[in-house]
């Protein structure tokens, strides 16, 4: 079973220095159709003005991350993390029993356009903690494992059952993922456009559009020109 969710259908709107687009209910967006996808909470699409940005909020209960397509995102904690998101780099912090961060654009020139997620975690009341890594080379051609519950193959650990892929394609470039039985996948276009061949369909999708998969078996990816998609395994 598919549920797609077209980018232009997202919450979400321009509120001066930011742009901003909610797959799923957040802040004043509420669509009680779109509350999440199995454990993903929120995906957010923003672009942030120069010099611009979210100053000190906290959060609780929410393993939460990063992810830079374009321009620096410089992030600040109450545990005493500062650090410089870039393209190629995934930060995960979890919120736990509570944290308070901030997150500016790291540029007085150039926007910066990055995905904020946030997932639920297995476990409530857990201590904060923050991890960031970056992610070198061009997986190109396949799927790059950047974000799991075990940390397995170098990528940064969540307190979720959930593995977060990358797919960065060229043109003819093609990815599958397949998916162990009671498994769910979300598929998200970050940038380009894609082809999605699952549960005997041919989907073409641009950038922001988002699809749930549910009973099926896996998925590919299609690709005749550059993109960028991300895909959660999640039970």
């Amino acid at each position: 079973m598919l549920t797609t969710r077209p980018a232009n259908t997202r919450g979400g709107g321009r509120h001066g220095w930011l742009d901003t687009r909610h797959t799923f209910s957040f802040a004043d967006y509420h669509d009680p159709r779109w509350m999440g996808f199995r454990a993903l909470r929120v995906l957010n699409d923003d672009r942030v003005a120069p010099g611009a940005g979210f100053p000190t909020h906290s959060h609780r209960d929410a393993e939460i991350l990063s992810y830079v397509l374009e321009g620096s995102l410089e992030h600040r904690d109450s545990m005493g993390h500062g650090s410089v998101i870039r393209p190629g780099d995934v930060q995960r912090m979890s919120a736990g029993r509570g944290v308070s961060h901030s997150e500016y654009n790291g540029s007085k020139q150039e926007p910066v356009h990055f995905l904020q997620i946030w997932l639920i975690p297995g476990e409530r009341g857990i201590a904060p903690g923050y991890e960031q890594k970056t992610f070198p080379g061009d997986p190109r051609g396949g799927l790059q494992l950047v974000a799991s519950a075990d940390g397995r193959d170098g990528s940064v650990t969540i307190h979720s059952d959930v593995s977060v892929y990358r797919a960065v394609l060229g043109a003819g470039d093609r990815a599958e993922h397949r998916l162990a039985p009671g498994r769910h996948a979300w598929v998200h276009v970050a940038r380009g456009q894609v082809e999605l061949v699952a549960a005997g369909e041919r989907l073409r999708l641009g950038e922001g559009d988002g699809v749930g998969l549910s009973e099926e078996a896996g998925l590919e990816l299609h690709a005749d020109a550059g993109a960028e998609v991300l895909v959660f395994d999640l039970a």
